[in-house]
């Protein structure tokens, strides 16, 4: 918000287009960038502009960038304009997530689609962060879709498609990194090999093409990373004045999130930078997929804490019991059509590091934003994980019938 206010005043390409915090005066009342964020929503939908303005500058801001020019094109009122925006990043969101679940059906069957469509629909994270125009979480799925469509149109690999497929692979990351920067880079990227390793089972790729396609990976996304990290040391030298300011950020910010000395930062870093690892993962496996307090009301505590909260260690033994099935169904049957199965199987427990990558990398930013980072765990391992429960009913429906 305080980037379109920005734009609006001095320009899109003012202050490097990073996104910020403004400051102006209204009546007397100075509104403080760090104490009153409220204050920029009140200075977008008035029409007001900035006396100050303090840049982010830990990504491109690549969202701002877009939404300013949406808000200086779109007539209509500022109050339109920003349920607009709420509208067009929630329809990027569903659409995404569409892409994903017709992925699922035409892999398997309707009830696999069925399952993964109720989970993103009682995903309490993914409802609330769905309409974020700073999270804009479409984006995070963008690398992982594109690997999906690519793969699943082209079995067989040949010399060509290895460079179409370092090239999406390229901009679809280059994109991501643009719109919301590096925010839980590390699950975008495993989330964007999941897909590799399902076709990689299904479709029982020998070692030279595996070998093949990581080379490509690694080199797709070190190129975008790179080039994305360059662009943004540019925008941040314009800035503070030069280059190595904003290599020297980008550093620091690392340290802060991930296991930085806590004598090099300042002391509200201190208790997230000397958290436990495992204290952090354990408070995400405890984290509730869905909150039926919020429908059920009870006294008892038990029913309370334990039942009426569906933690994801809750899903994790699910998914578990629910693999063992499907394994012991397929041997049992001995299906012939079995690869997919096992593919999903695997495929959907690698996708657990996803989620897991992130909270034990950077864990000092996973400590202090329990309010945010459990929707990683829909990225893609929920997914993926009732998937497998859809497989599994599919397979036994035609029992439960009669």
């Amino acid at each position: 918000m305080g980037r379109m206010v920005k734009s609006r005043q001095d320009g899109i390409f003012s202050a490097a287009g990073l996104n910020g915090w403004g400051s102006t005066k209204k009546s007397n009342r100075e509104w403080i960038p760090s104490s009153d964020r409220r204050s920029q929503y009140i200075a977008y939908l008035n029409d007001s502009s900035f006396e100050n303005y303090t840049t982010y500058n830990s990504q491109p801001g690549g969202q701002g960038f877009i939404y300013s020019i949406l808000d200086g094109i779109i007539p209509g009122s500022q109050t339109f304009k920003f349920w607009f925006f709420y509208g067009l990043t929630s329809l990027l969101t569903a659409l995404v997530l569409t892409f994903v679940i017709d992925w699922f059906y035409g892999e398997f069957s309707g009830w696999v689609a069925v399952f993964v469509i109720v989970s993103v629909v009682l995903s309490q994270w993914l409802t609330v962060f769905g309409r974020s125009l700073w999270w804009s979480i479409w984006v995070f799925y963008l690398p992982m879709i594109t690997v999906m469509y690519f793969l699943k149109h082209h079995r067989e690999l040949t010399k060509h498609l290895f460079i179409r497929f370092g090239i999406i692979l390229f901009i679809s990351i280059s994109i991501k990194c643009f719109i919301n920067g590096y925010e839980y880079m590390t699950t975008t990227l495993l989330m964007m090999i999941t897909p590799i390793v399902y076709y990689a089972i299904r479709n029982r790729w020998n070692r030279p093409v595996c070998l093949k396609l990581s080379g490509i990976v690694v080199l797709s996304s070190g190129i975008a990373l790179i080039l994305s990290f360059t662009m943004l040391c540019i925008q941040i030298g314009v800035v503070k004045g030069g280059f190595l300011d904003g290599v020297e950020h980008v550093f620091y910010s690392i340290g802060k999130r991930t296991y930085g000395n806590a004598e090099d930062f300042p002391s509200k870093y201190t208790d997230s930078l000397e958290a436990g690892m495992l204290d952090v993962v354990t408070a995400y496996f405890n984290g509730d997929f869905l909150n039926l307090n919020n429908l059920i009301s009870t006294d008892n505590q038990f029913i309370l804490n334990y039942l009426l909260k569906i933690r994801y260690s809750y899903l994790i033994v699910l998914f578990l019991v629910m693999s063992g099935l499907l394994i012991i169904h397929i041997r049992k049957k001995m299906i012939t059509e079995h690869l997919p199965y096992y593919a999903l199987i695997h495929s959907m427990w690698f996708s657990i590091l996803a989620p897991i990558s992130w909270f034990v990398i950077f864990k000092a930013h996973s400590y202090v934003h329990t309010h945010i980072s459990f929707f990683l765990w829909q990225m893609p391992f929920t997914l993926f994980g009732f998937a497998v429960v859809g497989a599994v009913i599919a397979l036994k429906l035609p029992n439960l019938k009669r």
